[in-house]
């Protein structure tokens, strides 16, 4: 990571965060320096860029999430109970020095999401036993160091129906189709608008009420990063910014009902919900994930 600097078109957005095109804004004036940019986004919009020490401990972070992950994925089969899941990765975490992130957030109980079938996200970990044919989506958040990462992916259990082979296959093409547009000089509308078209076009949709967000100072931070939107619109991206990317998917329809624990959110028309997500950092020339994996 350079400098912070972003490369602006005449007929792009203006930096300033105006909402004018730059042409008819901020062209010929003086290019902001970084540290003009880094007071900009935390005034205007309450985003906290992060300094290369920073980015570094997230990514800390972001290795043990996937550490974590990579342990929990053998174990996903036909029998274990979702709190056997919380066990692994509460006592994991805890072992490798870090806090697993939800644990008491607002009065979460549990150490890990585990959100199976038509549970969109927050499930909490419990009784309920996995069963062939079921897909469970396990989402990590951990501190080390007091940095955050989060990371989620959706695993079958045992041998997948058709309709689970689908959701999954398309909530993981909306990851990747999410994060190509991560670069500098690009918006957030962008990463929606490719997640949304790419879902609606295979008959799916895109849940509304949760959304990414920035991450690594605290669990959720600004910006918002929704799943669905509009190309060009939204807060231009610049180096530095770091946030998630997790859309959530449903083989019906959009959507949802929060039953009564007020955590479990699941679809409305109990339809197949499937998700993966990743935490990244915008670089010069693109993005860069602080928990890596393959989709």
């Amino acid at each position: 990571m350079k400098d912070g600097t972003v490369k602006v078109g005449r007929n792009d957005l203006c930096p300033c965060g105006s909402g004018l095109k730059y042409k008819k804004c901020c062209i010929g004036k003086s290019k902001p320096e970084p540290d003009d940019l880094t007071a900009l986004y935390a005034k205007k919009y309450r985003i906290r860029l992060k300094q290369e020490a920073d980015i570094q401990g997230i990514r800390e972070a972001g290795r043990l999430v996937i550490d974590t992950l990579d342990l929990v994925e053998p174990e996903i089969r036909p029998g274990i109970r979702t709190d056997e899941i919380n066990t692994l990765v509460h006592e994991y975490t805890i072992k490798h020095g870090a806090i697993p992130a939800p644990l008491n957030y607002r009065g979460f109980p549990k150490s890990v999401c585990v959100s199976v079938n038509e549970v969109i996200c927050h499930g909490i970990p419990g009784e309920r036993v996995l069963k062939d044919g079921d897909i469970v989506n396990v989402d990590i958040t951990s501190i080390l160091n007091r940095y955050y990462a989060d990371a989620s992916k959706t695993f079958f259990v045992g041998t997948p129906g058709s309709e689970a082979r689908k959701i999954v296959q398309v909530a993981k093409k909306c990851l990747d189709l999410g994060m190509s547009m991560v670069k500098p000089g690009n918006t957030i509308g962008d990463i929606g608008w490719a997640i949304q078209t790419h879902a609606e076009s295979k008959g799916c949709s895109v849940v509304r009420e949760f959304v990414g967000h920035g991450v690594g100072f605290d669990f959720h931070e600004p910006p918002q990063i929704p799943h669905f939107g509009r190309k060009g619109e939204g807060i231009r991206l610049i180096p530095s910014m770091v946030f998630t990317i997790e859309p959530m998917i449903n083989l019906g329809k959009k959507e949802l009902v929060v039953l009564s624990d007020k955590w479990t959110t699941v679809t409305k028309d109990r339809s197949l919900s499937a998700q993966f997500e990743q935490t990244l950092v915008v670089t010069d020339d693109g993005c860069e994930s602080l928990t890596p994996y393959e989709t």
